[in-house]
């Protein structure tokens, strides 16, 4: 356990200033005047800026006590005595990997002497608790952290009597592929370089401005260099750090490494910073074990070159023990020097799974807010989430947590509105409720109003509006909308109306006579129009589509219907027992299980009102799985099409899908080598009809391991046809379409041309069969070729078999069976179509791929013959390497 990393990491330090740009880096001075805005850090050169333009609520005070210990960015803060939230709102760029530093000082600034805890947000998700008590040099916290929009919400939320404060907030991007995690982000858990310094070395030694705090054990040896060391590898940690290492103080025994992870249960990243900093003779090695008790073991590590840098890390999280972190660096027989260690980071897995509110809807209520020059103070961060903080007069729904909230609510009435009703309400597309009653709007009632189909209220009264209704609107009223006018006394209720003229006396009984014609000539004229729009009810009239397709909603029936298989949204509640389990997820919406006539088990898939597919592709799926049957593509039992429910009742398939298996998250035992090509050869088989047995041709276009569903018996099928397309046949050779499918499986020739074909879902399922073989993700950026089928490239041209292959599988596969595969798979990602094989051609190979493991399984075959197959791949050509 190290103390000093509990205690202050906040006070002034001095390092090295350096020329280095801090292009992209957020620094805020909380609570600094706007007056003495910006101002350059004396010991570093970073530029600090006032908080002023990113938060609109809090006051500013200055530090009591104590002052002198405290860096300039550390004397003021901005604490927050009104409202339950306040937010900072930030620029950032999606997508990219930042380091995110928040610091806090009470320092006594109200002389009461009484050290605040509150909660830090970080969006919608809860980030850390931080309680002062205590902490006479403050604390702070730190995070990597993947920024998923372009604006960043840091929220500070009051838990308690005492009121929440900030004292500085710097903001730093990394490179995108360092600090990759599996999931979540990364809390710091300590950062420190091996040395008896008492220098804490941050920018402008350290390009991305991360702190190295100095850190030297008792049982350590401390080795040193002035020489120059390489440190352009990726994480490039600073020379400065690099200049000093620790070894055991005994030779003989291990460098130990022990710390305790904050929840003690957490998942852990490692990321180590090795530099042989001492010249070797001819007769000297170091060379040592990494092991961390009972996770993670690299075996005889040696750093590659002299005064260069090398960074070992785990590339996948672990756990420590009841006990705590245990890392130890130990000599092995062969090595002559002890073990060394430069530098050292340590982080935790936090999850953040409440996905924000949808972004647009984000966007247009802040620009509502600008417009109107709204100061509610609630307003602040994420409109919707969390719920106990979500704005006033602003009401969501909410579906799960990996479902973005959308706006169906919005009361602006007496808010002090003025000017026109902005062309903006129309982008909350979701919106049912508009009050905007009571205000000072003026202008006319614009016609946008009635083309937002989910409104059922609007609410325009007490206001200043002129003119007259848009006759749009005035017909949705007899859908069912609620539109209320009273109190504009300068609007009139038709949709067309004359301006008033003012004559003389005598000339007003002929306009009182006009005017009555007028009144007379639109009543008679609402009401042809009504009794021409009434239409009887019909029990079997189809619903109205969704507002995303309102050009389907004229037509008295859907061209795909059949009502042997419709059920009504009733009857999806009761075959789901009100959606009580949950499945899955996917683009849809959310999938539940389900039984129809109480004994057929099947999966309910529920569109979701934010789903970015819609009735398009739901229609698409319908028409296609009414007229396909394979024993390879999962069956409909039938659909809902019911007003805004969508459904998509589908066979059960109890085994989840391809992927679950493959990434363990099913549990149970892992796929043999002979299943995975079981599994392979149906998938294979379900695309071949789809490209040879239906009329028309079809192209799934979205196949992937999460789109290849399991039976009870692991029979693989075929799943999710909201994307397919029928190719053309004969002369033609292509259809131009926009294109669809998931990054990664994304046929690359289809992506540049627009020309779709049958090799383009070739093109996906050799990347399903790279993942079956391999087990390993399609990007991973911390590999040497990042994406799958360059590194299975590379990897196969070395001749380590064991390096392609799933390590899961242990090595218990007929090693022919294997290359066949791999040889079918490179095949069929070929970046030019016309190299790649029909679907027919992969499944008559992938069948010989199974006769050749049940010959090994059965021992039939001679097992000389492993080494002396013939293929023809590009990439290798010189006959079966033997495994490492």
């Amino acid at each position: 356990m190290r103390s000093h990393l509990l205690l202050a990491m906040i006070a002034s330090f001095a390092v090295i200033v350096g020329a280095q740009t801090q292009e992209g880096f957020i620094s805020l001075d909380c609570g600094l005047p706007i007056d003495e805005s910006p101002y350059n850090n004396s010991f570093n050169g970073l530029t600090f800026t006032s908080d002023s333009n990113f938060i609109e609520t809090g006051k500013i005070a200055k530090v009591e006590k104590d002052a002198r210990r405290f860096s300039r960015q550390y004397l003021t803060m901005r604490y927050f005595p009104e409202g339950k939230r306040n937010c900072y709102s930030l620029d950032v760029k999606r997508g990219t990997n930042y380091d995110i530093v928040v610091s806090f000082v009470y320092g006594n600034y109200d002389g009461l002497n009484l050290e605040p805890n509150f909660d830090i947000y970080l969006g919608p998700n809860k980030w850390a608790r931080i309680d002062l008590e205590g902490r006479l040099n403050g604390t702070r916290e730190e995070i990597i952290h993947k920024a998923k929009s372009n604006s960043l919400d840091i929220c500070l939320v009051k838990i308690g009597a005492t009121v929440p404060l900030i004292s500085a907030i710097e903001i730093r991007p990394l490179r995108n592929d360092t600090y990759v995690t599996q999931s979540g982000s990364l809390r710091l858990s300590f950062r420190e370089y091996y040395s008896n310094s008492d220098e804490q070395i941050r920018y402008a030694d350290d390009v991305y401005d991360r702190v190295w705090y100095p850190y030297l054990d008792p049982s350590y040896r401390q080795i040193t260099t002035s020489l120059n060391i390489n440190n352009s590898e990726t994480y490039k940690v600073p020379k400065t750090v690099l200049m000093s290492a620790a070894t055991p103080r005994n030779a003989s025994e291990p460098l130990l490494i022990t710390w305790t992870p904050r929840p003690s249960n957490a998942e852990v990243y490692l990321y180590m910073h090795f530099a042989e900093i001492q010249a070797l003779k001819a007769n000297e090695t170091r060379e040592f074990n990494v092991i961390l008790r009972g996770n993670f073991n690299h075996s005889g590590f040696k750093i590659p070159k002299y005064l260069e840098l090398s960074t070992l890390y785990t590339d996948t999280p672990v756990q420590c023990d009841s006990e705590g972190c245990n890392l130890q660096l130990v000599k092995t027989p062969n090595s002559t020097l002890p073990p060394l260690i430069n530098a050292m980071e340590a982080y935790t897995v936090i999850d953040f799974p409440q996905v924000g509110s949808s972004l647009s809807d984000v966007a247009t209520i802040k620009n509502i807010k600008s417009t109107y020059r709204l100061s509610k103070i609630s307003w602040q961060g994420d409109p919707c989430l969390p719920q106990d903080f979500s704005w006033e007069n602003l009401r969501c729904s909410y579906v799960d947590v990996s479902t973005p909230p959308r706006i169906i609510s919005l009361n602006l009435s007496e808010s002090g509105l003025t000017g026109s009703i902005a062309p903006i309400f129309q982008n909350l597309t979701q919106l049912q409720e508009l009050d905007l009653s009571n205000n000072s709007l003026t202008g006319p009632i614009p016609t946008f109003l009635a083309s937002m189909k989910s409104l059922s209220l609007i609410n325009l009264s007490g206001n200043n509006l002129n003119g007259s209704v848009p006759q749009a609107l005035l017909d949705r009223r007899n859908e069912g909308l609620v539109l209320t006018l009273e109190g504009n006394p300068n609007l009139c209720k038709f949709s067309s109306c004359k301006p008033k003229v003012k004559k003389n006396k005598l000339l007003l009984p002929a306009i009182a006579s006009a005017a009555s014609l007028l009144v007379l000539v639109a009543v008679v004229a609402l009401v042809f129009v009504f009794r021409k729009k009434k239409v009887p009810s019909d029990l079997h009239a189809t619903p109205s589509m969704p507002a995303a397709d309102v050009g389907h909603a004229n037509q008295s029936e859907s061209s795909f219907l059949s009502k042997k298989i419709r059920f009504s949204y009733t009857e999806v509640q009761e075959m789901t027992n009100n959606l009580e389990r949950a499945l899955g997820e996917g683009g849809f919406g959310v999938v539940y299980h389900g039984f129809v006539n109480g004994t057929q088990q099947v999966a309910v898939k529920l569109l979701s009102q934010s789903s970015s597919q819609g009735y398009k592709h739901f229609k698409a799926e319908v028409e296609l799985l009414m007229r396909v049957h394979h024993i390879n593509l999962v069956s409909l039992v039938g659909y809902c099409d019911e007003g805004e429910h969508l459904a998509l009742i589908y066979e059960y398939m109890p085994n989840g899908d391809l992927k679950q298996h493959l990434s363990g998250k099913r549990g149970g035992c892992i796929l043999s080598w002979e299943t995975r090509l079981k599994i392979a050869v149906d998938a294979a088989l379900g695309l071949e009809y789809l490209h040879t047995g239906c009329k028309p041709p079809m192209v799934h276009r979205d196949i992937k391991t999460t789109n290849i569903l399991l039976d009870q018996k692991f029979q693989a099928k075929l799943a999710d046809f909201g994307l397919s397309r029928s190719f053309p046949i004969g002369n033609e050779t292509y259809v131009s379409t926009v294109v669809a499918g998931t990054p990664g499986y994304l046929d690359p020739e289809y992506y540049q041309t627009n020309w779709l074909t049958e090799k383009s879902d070739i093109y996906s399922f050799g990347i399903v069969l790279l993942e079956i073989i391999t087990n390993r993700p399609i990007i991973q950026q911390s590999r040497e070729k990042p994406h799958l089928v360059e590194w299975i490239s590379l990897e196969i041209t070395k001749g380590d078999l064991r390096s392609v292959m799933d390590p899961n599988l242990h090595e218990n596969y007929d090693i022919g069976s294997v290359w066949k595969a791999i040889e079918i798979a490179m095949s069929c990602v070929s970046l030019s179509s016309t190299r790649r094989p029909s679907m027919s051609r992969v499944v008559n190979e992938l069948k010989e791929c199974i006769i050749s493991e049940k010959s090994r399984i059965g021992e039939t075959r001679d097992m000389e013959s492993k080494s002396s197959l013939d293929f023809s791949m590009d990439i290798y050509t010189e006959g079966i390497p033997k495994a490492r």
